[in-house]
């Protein structure tokens, strides 16, 4: 299980390659030597070019800033000032330690133990006092309790925290930076765990030609704002095409989307495209996430034959056989929220197309896709929430669609092992002392535009007794 707390050195992949790797030569060495009675000299092994370039890509990803700063340590330290009741009091009476702690949580953030100036894993310092954005903000999180890499953030409070840092530039006298000015216009996410990833690229390239390069011609239109739900990436060297509706090849441009703020020009994204291939190599190095309880074997092997028969013909097979098929699965099939599905328009898929981001790939983009791809599911027990939107807290609740929840809550660490997911409060509708906007983004209303929770009711063709075994063998993958 590739958990931060549990690595000591900067790199956090590929050591357990490379481990195994010389492990591999020097038994090999031994039983030459053994075989032929000469003396055995320690063998040492060069990294292969795949290792060496996940490393460099760690590296980029937790000390260069491609962004600039979205606020600095003095903001940082006096984000709980402005925080509603009773949070403030809580922090006013905590000591330093207690309050830092207590705003990591508020908005989802996790230590880095390798980095020595406190700045968040899913930040970097800009060498000025800056904490500057990167894609581990969504794409690394906690897993019950603990630090996973490239599990979805499904606390990541991006609205709440653009919000407070905004209140206190205003008492400090600072300037709005890029997120404080376009969160005044856009909405950044409904709920913690979710942003608006989608329309913030059909925003930004609203304001690129198809080198790259800047102009202003008007404003976006036709913007259809939801949240979305971050996917696993460990999962992403599976895949030939990336996003909810597989309309994106898969290319290391296709991560520097994001990047486009307007300081940001062309050459800078032909200087930095070689770090990003280092980056996707580091992605692409990331294994999924082992169960770390007790799992009742014989319950998982047959729910193993179960979810051959019913979900693998979307889902693909696991196993050294394993294949994933990446089907793409019709919207009025799949039955899950479509307003991610309509926020695109052809024209909008036509201008990623189009674009610098695909030049270099022989698969072209899917201008008119039919619905929601098929993901899959190694590591699921780590990626809760569950549908593009994270709506179904647990695969309990996947598995009995009549049953999710219409409002819920999860807490911060939590992990319910009997439904395989969040450990979650349960309400019918909002509960009427929750008015403050921060506070209502720590719940999921599935009644909301863009969060609903139906759909992908295909469980239902199994019954009681085939749930409780795909669930189990679930655990396994």
């Amino acid at each position: 299980m590739l958990i931060v707390d549990d690595l000591d050195g900067p790199v956090k992949m590929g050591f357990m390659q490379v481990r195994k790797m010389c492990r591999s030569v020097r038994w090999a060495a031994g039983l030459f030597a053994a075989l032929f009675m000469l003396p055995c000299r320690p063998v040492q092994a060069t990294a292969p070019d795949d290792v060496l370039a996940a490393r460099r890509g760690w590296r980029w990803l937790t000390t260069k800033a491609y962004l600039p700063p979205d606020f600095d340590q003095q903001v940082f330290d006096s984000l709980w000032q402005h925080w509603e009741e009773p949070a403030r009091t809580e922090a006013e009476r905590a000591g330093p330690e207690d309050r830092r702690r207590l705003t990591f949580a508020r908005y989802g953030l996790t230590e880095n133990p390798d980095r020595p100036d406190g700045v968040a894993l899913q930040y970097v310092a800009n060498g000025n006092g800056g904490w500057s954005m990167n894609c581990l903000a969504c794409h690394t999180g906690k897993v019950a309790g603990k630090v996973v890499l490239g599990a979805p953030n499904s606390l990541y409070a991006l609205q709440t925290l653009t919000d407070d840092v905004r209140l206190a530039k205003l008492q400090l006298g600072k300037p709005f930076a890029h997120m404080d000015k376009g969160a005044l216009l856009y909405p950044l996410g409904g709920s913690i765990g979710t942003t608006n990833a989608v329309m913030f690229g059909k925003i930004l390239m609203t304001y690129r030609d198809p080198d790259l390069g800047v102009h202003v011609r008007g404003l976006p239109t036709g913007l259809l704002h939801h949240d979305h739900d971050a996917p696993a990436w460990w999962n992403v060297k599976k895949k030939k095409r990336l996003y909810a509706d597989a309309f994106v090849p898969k290319n290391h441009r296709a991560l520097m989307q994001f990047l486009l703020i307007p300081s940001n020009g062309p050459d800078k994204f032909r200087a930095w495209e070689k770090e990003y291939q280092d980056i996707l190599a580091w992605i692409e190095s990331l294994e999924p996430p082992q169960y770390p309880w007790s799992v009742d074997r014989a319950l998982a092997d047959a729910g193993e034959l179960v979810f051959r028969k019913h979900c693998a013909e979307c889902h693909g097979t696991y196993g050294r056989s394993g294949s994933y098929p990446e089907r793409v699965v019709a919207i009025e099939e799949v039955g899950t929220d479509r307003v991610r599905f309509d926020s695109l328009d052809a024209a909008s898929r036509a201008a990623y197309g189009g674009s610098w981001f695909t030049r270099i790939d022989q698969l072209e983009t899917v201008l008119e896709p039919a619905g929601y791809v098929a993901p899959p599911l190694d590591g699921i027990w780590a990626s809760a929430p569950y549908l593009h939107n994270g709506s179904v807290p647990t695969l309990w609740h996947l598995f009995h669609p009549e049953q999710r929840p219409v409002v819920w809550q999860r807490d911060e660490d939590g992990y319910d092992r009997e439904r395989v997911g969040l450990v979650v409060r349960q309400f019918d509708k909002l509960p009427a002392d929750v008015t403050d906007p921060r506070q209502k983004r720590r719940y999921f209303d599935t009644r909301l535009p863009g969060k609903s929770a139906q759909g992908h009711d295909f469980p239902d063709r199994l019954s009681p007794d085939e749930k409780r075994q795909v669930l189990e063998y679930l655990k396994t993958l």
